[in-house]
This record gives structure tokens, sequence and C-alpha cells, in this order.
């Protein structure tokens, strides 16, 4: 059941960094709400996704990625309060979660291999980590573990993760979804060693277009910046802790001057940027968030009670369900639900 932003969950972790945050980010103080409208939406995505869920638990694009997709589809349920043994979709949770469990090798990859396993790998680390931390599952630690531990070993000697755990090089958008894995395994209890963070942190930075344009490339010195790369970024560096570096302000700001195109990874991009401006908070969060839940209830599509979306970028293994998730979990944010979203 859906319940207002007033019942809280939060899950109390150490930060990996000692900046100080500043009060204008206090969840207390977010007074964003979601409107009955909205409310109506988001139950209608939830009930959509559960009718998309396959006979094995998972959900998929087109293409398949039913590891990736599956993760994507329990944090959107996560972030309406649905958990195993608890709310209205904790069967489809409970669902989901085993097919992850029962993905995860003796050598800690979560699913099958080949080509961009190392981002579906870290996409359902994050919801493992995330119900192990809410629901303190024994049968999920070991798993956990094992997935948590294959992540730290692949960090390469740019500091920076690639679709394979064996590459030489890194990109930003493999990095940033093995660093919140670790946030969350982090939140949940695991110990992250925090040089492996210090090094992830300084594989982003290097990744900083400048003052310039203060956006983040794909890879160092490689590429213009881009939107979804930016909100990637500046998310990746709050997970770890940097909430006051300028380079989150400078990215916030290029979110928000180039926000308003069809972005080629519109999708991708958003999943990042309403965390990442929700994180931020203030009147940041305050003007994105109206931006967005515009932008989503204008382009939203509906089967009686059953709501879903078309992607814009559609065609880049990009589907119904992939979209649906994002987009529900982005209308959701004001319920401060998922710990690893709170500020």
């Amino acid at each position: 059941m859906l319940v207002s932003s007033c019942l809280i969950l939060l899950l109390a972790a150490p930060a990996f960094s000692a900046q100080t945050r500043s009060h204008e980010s206090d969840p207390d103080l977010d007074t964003t709400t979601v409107d009955p409208e909205t409310e109506a939406v988001i139950r209608g995505g939830l009930k959509w996704l559960a009718s998309k869920q396959n006979a094995n638990g998972s959900w998929s694009s087109n293409e398949g990625y039913p590891v990736a997709m599956t993760g994507y589809v329990l944090i959107a349920y996560l972030s309406t309060g649905n958990l195993p043994d608890e709310g209205e979709y904790s069967l489809q949770v409970t669902r989901g979660l085993q097919y992850l469990l029962n993905g995860v090798s003796p050598d800690g990859i979560i699913g099958p291999r080949g080509g961009q396993y190392m981002y579906g790998h870290g996409i359902a680390t994050i919801a493992l980590a995330e119900l192990y931390g809410q629901t303190k599952d024994q049968r999920i630690r070991p798993k956990l573990e094992l997935a948590v531990k294959r992540i730290l070993t692949a960090q390469n000697h740019q500091g920076g993760w690639r679709y394979n755990p064996d590459a030489s090089d890194a990109d930003i958008s493999v990095t940033v979804l093995q660093v919140v894995a670790l946030r969350a395994a982090k939140n949940a209890g695991l110990d992250i060693p925090q040089s492996t963070i210090d090094r992830a942190v300084a594989y982003v930075h290097s990744c900083y277009d400048g003052d310039r344009t203060g956006g983040f490339t794909y890879q160092p010195r490689n590429n213009q910046p881009g939107f979804a790369r930016t909100a990637a970024a500046i998310y990746s560096l709050q997970v770890c802790g940097q909430y006051t570096d300028p380079q989150v302000k400078k990215g916030s700001d290029y979110l928000f001057k180039y926000g308003k195109r069809d972005q080629q990874w519109f999708t991708y991009g958003h999943f990042y940027a309403g965390p990442a401006q929700y994180m931020i908070g203030g009147e940041t969060w305050k003007k994105w968030y109206p931006e967005i839940r515009g932008k989503l209830m204008s382009t939203v599509r509906r089967q009686g009670d059953l709501v879903y979306w078309i992607p814009a970028d559609r065609g880049q293994g990009v589907n119904e369900v992939y979209a649906t998730a994002v987009y529900t979990m982005i209308l959701a944010l004001p319920y401060h639900y998922v710990p690893l979203y709170q500020r």
C-alpha cells in the first residue's frame, strides 16, 4: 500500500565520505508531495508491471536482459514500499528476488555472461542489497556477498569498471552502477573498503569536462559531455558522500540546461537524474520534480486501470517494462522509501 511521505523508511548507514550534508537536503524538509493524479499513475504502473512478470519471476525487455530488467522493476516496487512480506505486490517482489538469487553463480556473477553483463550485474546487485538491507533475509546475504566480491575484484587500474570484468579500461555508465551497488551493500551492513570508493571517485572526477560545460563524458577526455553521463556522475559522487563537491552543483546545472531536450538516452539518464537532484534537495528538487513529473504524466499510456510508458529511446534495448519501472520510481521519489536515495 502506498503511503504519504510522512511515513519515512530510513536505514541509518555511514556515508563513504566525511563531507557534511547541508540542512536543505534533509528529507524531513522536503515539501514535495505526490498528488492523487500522480499516485493513481504510480498504482497503475505497478499493476501493469505485475502483469508483465515472467513465469520464472523475471521481467525482460525486447532483447531480453532479464537480470537488468528484474533489477529495475524491483527498485520500482521498493520505491513504493513493496517488500517480500509487505505491500500489495509482495508476491511479485518475492518471485523477482528468487529469480535473482537463483542466478548468482559461484564466482558471484548474476545471470548469463556475454555482452554487457556487468551492467546487469550492477543493477541486480543494487536490488539485492536494498532487499537485504530492508528485510535482513538471511537467504540473501551469502549471495549478495558473492556479487559484491565480484564487483570489488573487477575494479581495474583506472578505478572504474567496464561491461566485462576483465577489461583494461572503464566507462562512467558501468562504473556508476557498481559504485551504487557498493553503497547499497554498505548501507545493508557489508564491509566495503574505502580505498575502492576513493579510486572510483577519482575515476568519475577524471570524466569531468570542466567548468566550461559542467558536464561529464563517457570516458576520460573522450567524447562530448552528455545528459545521461552527467546525471550518472553526480549521482554516484553523492552516493560516495561527495555532497558538497563543486562538480555536483555544476553537473546539476548542466542537467537543468539540457534536460528539456529529447535525449538519446532519456530513460537511462533520468534513472540517475531523478535521484541525483532529489539528493541535492532544496530548491533544486522543488524545481526538478514538477518538471519531470509533467513530462512523464503527459506521455503516459493507459489500458483501463493499467498504466505504462513507451520510451522515447525505444529501440536501444529499451521497452515498456524498462521505461515503466524507471518512470514509476521517479514519480515515487517523494515517498522517501528507498534508503539508497536518502540524503
